[in-house]
């Protein structure tokens, strides 16, 4: 099993990586739409869609997140730092700030078919256009936000499985403590201060800092709201795409509540 998991991590780490450095922008917009779709079906099988109904919901996806795609990369073409669809990670961040912690600590369950279609395009959408235009900025500052939630996440593992104690939420994600949390932001601002000295020379270490932290804070979130679907689904996995992984959705969760938070700050306060 961990073989098999080493494995599929390596694959998809390679196939990533070489999209975000060498894809031709149109490649790594269908790269990122493929992502989405198949999020999309993952999803739509959590909310038990008919399958007519997953499939229109595929359609959806495909039309509105590929629309999306193709606007935002006509205007990165001319400026990588467009605000165009500034709109959309502030409904994302909005989002994250107050509705996911009511759904969390109420334990809500969407029972409307659109809400919860709603829900599953506010994960993904955003996710995929912050993929997109953090590329088209710089490669390396998308990777480097990346990096911070792979850090947070395996600081968390560990820290948590040596000295976990206290539950974070025993409800919905038994296996997250309290301690495991303070372990990722150690080490994420242990990256940060690396990452400043090695790499950045624009932006300040006093608004590095606390975004790299705010981060962790909101990947942790985006894994418990998919860790509360998941529960209320009665599945372990979102899907069984990547052996040993699960679904999409379990790769990508942390970053659908990160990355267009991170893109929207990037918009409003590094913009050169």
């Amino acid at each position: 099993m961990l073989s098999t998991r080493i494995y599929t991590a390596l694959c998809f780490l390679i196939v990533f990586m070489l999209g975000l450095f060498y894809f031709s922008p149109i490649f790594w917009m269908i790269f990122l739409l493929a992502i989405a779709v198949i999020g999309s079906w993952e999803w739509s099988q959590l909310s038990k869609f008919s399958l007519p109904g997953s499939i229109l919901y595929l359609i959806f996806t495909v039309f509105i997140g590929g629309e999306l795609l193709f606007i935002l990369s006509r205007v990165t073409i001319i400026d990588p730092y467009t605000s165009q669809f500034i709109w959309l990670y502030a409904v994302a961040l909005c989002f994250w700030l107050f509705c996911v912690p009511c759904f969390l600590k109420f334990n809500v369950s969407v029972r409307n078919p659109i809400l919860f279609a709603l829900i599953g395009w506010m994960l993904l959408l955003p996710t995929c256009l912050a993929l997109f235009q953090l590329r088209a900025i710089d490669p390396m500052l998308l990777l480097g936000f990346i990096a911070a939630i792979w850090i947070s996440d395996t600081a968390a593992y560990f820290t948590g499985r040596k000295y976990g104690k206290n539950k974070l939420a025993p409800k919905t994600s038994p296996g997250k403590t309290w301690e495991g949390v303070f372990g990722a932001l150690v080490a994420v601002c242990i990256y940060a201060l690396i990452w400043d000295y090695l790499v950045i020379d624009k932006i300040k270490i006093s608004l590095y800092i606390p975004l790299l932290l705010a981060l962790v804070v909101l990947g942790i979130l985006g894994d418990l709201f998919e860790s509360l679907i998941k529960r209320q689904a009665e599945v372990k996995n979102s899907g069984n795409i990547l052996p040993g992984h699960g679904g999409i959705l379990d790769r990508i969760d942390s970053l659908t509540s990160s990355l267009p938070v991170a893109i929207f700050v990037v918009l409003l306060f590094f913009t050169i």
